[in-house]
């Protein structure tokens, strides 16, 4: 790789006039980060959130920045099927085009708890909320010629295990908030594989690629800031972090780079991935598992009654 593209950025994102762009957590971090970018350079980028109150807070940051960006919020919550089923439909009775799809948001090493359709939260949010909304929009992606769907993992999917006897620690049956963010981050790298070989199959001109930020400073861990530990590593850890608009790099560069290729999967190139220009990084075994990414997609499509249709 060239060192023109191991020092890739934001200015060499290319002109989106035209695009239509959905980020999921856009309000803050990462996606807020990305949903700018994205609208700087012309892109008509829908914010989609859970909390609207944050959203309209920070769509109104972007359109102070960017005056004649084209920015519009829309309420998502991805721990709710009823929300990403809503969302979907309203986008599409406005929409039929749908060039990126950055499933961005997340929560991170929470405490056991479930989310409304009774899925353990971080599986539920991270993957099957995700994989809800992609499905639900595929007609949208299918119509739009060199569409992409970006999924955002973590370096954390390394320490994931997929267990389909017991996927979502039913009851917090062994359940630790480690293992269960490393198996909704391993899920998003099986899904993003998986997403591209039915691309392939059904000779949809539609991409799917992954993401990691590697080591950035944002709100998703702050509930963890509260522990012993973290207080006494987190001058360590802090000086490793980038900034969140660093850390959006990965992502903005699987979503527009005109050389990207499908499957690939993008992240910091620094040491250990924590921070640095985005570049294609691999994954682990674990995560090319045909056998557990395609169980994966039958329990997923089983679990949230959304079937993809190719045809």
């Amino acid at each position: 790789m060239g060192k023109q593209k191991e020092t890739w950025g934001a200015e060499q994102i290319p002109d989106l006039t035209g695009k239509i762009i959905i980020v999921t957590g856009a309000n803050s971090g990462i996606g807020f980060e990305a949903a700018k970018e994205f609208a700087r350079k012309g892109a008509q980028t829908i914010m989609a959130c859970r909390n609207m109150e944050k959203a309209e807070k920070a769509k109104d940051s972007i359109l102070q920045a960017i005056p004649d960006a084209s920015v519009e919020v829309m309420e998502l919550d991805l721990a709710s099927l009823a929300s990403v089923r809503l969302f979907a439909e309203t986008f599409l009775f406005k929409h039929d085009q749908l060039d990126v799809l950055l499933n961005n948001a997340g929560i991170m090493m929470v405490p056991y708890g479930t989310t409304e359709d009774g899925f353990e939260r971080q599986l539920g949010t991270n993957h099957l909320g995700h994989f809800a909304l992609t499905g639900l929009l595929l007609d949208a992606i299918k119509k739009t010629p060199g569409a992409r769907v970006v999924n955002v993992s973590s370096s954390g999917h390394r320490m994931g295990t997929m267990n389909f006897d017991n996927l979502m620690f039913n009851g917090g049956r062994r359940y630790s908030p480690i293992a269960a963010y490393g198996r909704s981050k391993l899920a998003n790298l099986l899904f993003t594989y998986e997403l591209q070989r039915r691309f392939a199959q059904h000779n949809i001109d539609a991409m799917a690629l992954a993401a990691h930020p590697g080591g950035s400073d944002t709100n998703l861990g702050n509930h963890l800031k509260k522990g012993l530990f973290f207080k006494l590593v987190d001058p360590l850890v802090s000086r490793m972090m980038q900034s969140a608009d660093l850390g959006a790099l990965p992502s903005l560069r699987a979503c527009v780079d005109p050389h990207a290729k499908p499957a690939e999967y993008y992240g910091p190139r620094g040491f250990m991935e924590i921070a640095g220009f985005p570049v294609v990084v691999s994954s682990n075994k674990a995560s090319h598992n045909l056998e557990d990414a395609k169980r994966l997609w039958e329990v997923s499509e089983e679990l949230t009654k959304v079937t993809y249709t190719w045809g």
